[in-house]
């Protein structure tokens, strides 16, 4: 268990004082992924399995349906995923980006897992979301670009200069981290009602680039760019978005003591969160921004 977990973030998470277990390891995933869905519910390569806490046993169990929670295990193909996951995550909100509650927890076998809290279901009940790749109507979640995006976001939100703005602290923010694999299903619209149509939470978010090198910057274009992204090119996607130039990149500036002690204090083996910090520095200082 993740002992390391504070009891305000238990409570957050599992609505209890004690933190719950899973019962099955990670031999066992597979066969309670095709169970549950009849087939493997993959990102990438990655299975998930979608849980509900079992409040007699305090367990959390795999179901097929009113689930509460997205667990993903670990996998052959990307070593330590859930790690970089709940790394990433941490610093995400360490700079105030709106995510769900999420952490780290054992499996049977001691493997770490990532879980994380449905942010569409409140008290049971399912809360409409939309990801741009069902918005755009696209074909490919590899194609098109965060322009595109922006522009719906502005059509559709309730609140579109905001969400604008925290888009854009998005697609920063990804690039900052080497996250090359934000495609159009990681970006969301939820529909809490008539009145309230707004950006969703951040999800989804890994440092890609720590394992595979040789990742494209950004999954979609940016400024008609994947790769050799530069000041220049957020600076037009600001623009494009009628973005003041005083709150464009507050949020980063000075950040990298804060994110680097996040690194620190995470699962992440000290090898690679050594290249973690170095991917950080490299990136703030391609986009001109003070490191500390």
């Amino acid at each position: 268990m993740n002992m390391r977990m504070n009891e305000k973030l238990i409570k957050e998470m599992f609505n209890t004082s004690d933190l719950p277990s899973i019962e099955f390891g990670l031999e066992d995933v597979s066969q309670k992924a095709q169970k549950t869905t009849g087939k493997l519910s993959i990102s990438g390569v990655q299975p998930k399995l979608s849980m509900k806490l079992d409040r007699k046993n305090n367990t959390l169990i795999s179901v097929a349906e009113g689930g509460e929670y997205i667990l993903k295990p670990q996998t052959a193909a990307f070593p330590h995923i859930p790690e970089n996951e709940q790394c990433c995550m941490d610093i995400a909100a360490g700079l105030k980006i709106d995510v769900p509650p999420h952490c780290l927890l054992s499996l049977k076998d001691g493997s770490w897992a990532y879980i994380v809290k449905r942010f569409d279901r409140k008290s049971g009940i399912k809360i409409h979301q939309e990801d741009f790749f069902q918005i755009l109507e696209s074909y490919d979640k590899y194609r098109g670009s965060v322009e595109q995006i922006g522009r719906k976001l502005k059509q559709i939100s309730t609140a579109p200069g905001y969400d604008a703005q925290l888009f854009f602290e998005r697609v920063v923010f990804n690039f900052i981290i080497g996250n090359g694999d934000a495609h159009l299903k990681n970006y969301s619209i939820t529909y809490k009602d008539k009145e309230t149509i707004r950006l969703a939470p951040a999800y989804d978010i890994v440092c890609s680039k720590l394992v595979i090198p040789d990742e494209e910057d950004s999954a979609l274009s940016i400024n008609s760019k994947k790769n050799a992204l530069k000041r220049d090119d957020f600076d037009k996607l600001a623009e494009y978005l009628n973005m003041p130039i005083k709150i464009r990149y507050e949020k980063f500036e000075k950040s990298l003591n804060l994110m680097e002690t996040i690194i620190r204090d995470s699962e992440i083996k000290k090898e690679a969160q050594d290249r973690f910090v170095n991917i950080i520095k490299e990136r703030l200082s391609r986009i001109n921004l003070a490191m500390k």
